[in-house]
C-alpha cells in the first residue's frame, strides 16, 4: 500500500550535500518523491512508497547524513496524490 510522507528538516542541512544522500537514500528503498532547500534554511522532503520504507527513510535523516546536523524534524503523514515520479532534488 502506497503511503506519502512529507518532512521538514532544519539544522545544518543546505551546503552539506543532505539533499544527495537523501537522494541516493530514497532511490535504495525505491521511494518517489523529491528533496529541496527552502529559503528559510530548511529542507523539505515529499516521498511516496510502502510506509515501512519511508520510515526507513526518517531513521536515515535523524541520522545526520554525511556533514549534516539535524536539529528539528517535522513529519507529516498524508494521503498520496498523484505519482511523483522518480525520486529527485527540486530546485
Amino acid at each position: 500500500m502506497m503511503s506519502q510522507v512529507h518532512m521538514f528538516i532544519q539544522g545544518r542541512v543546505q551546503g552539506v550535500n543532505f539533499r544527495y544522500y537523501v537522494r541516493r537514500k530514497a532511490g535504495e528503498l525505491k521511494l518517489r518523491g523529491y528533496a529541496r532547500n527552502l529559503s528559510d534554511g530548511r529542507v523539505e522532503i515529499l516521498a511516496q512508497g510502502p510506509r515501512d520504507n519511508l520510515e526507513r527513510l526518517i531513521d536515515y535523516v535523524r541520522d545526520n547524513p554525511g556533514l549534516s546536523f539535524v536539529t528539528g524534524l517535522d513529519i507529516n503523514w498524508e494521503e498520496p496524490k498523484g505519482d511523483l515520479g522518480s525520486f529527485y532534488i527540486k530546485f
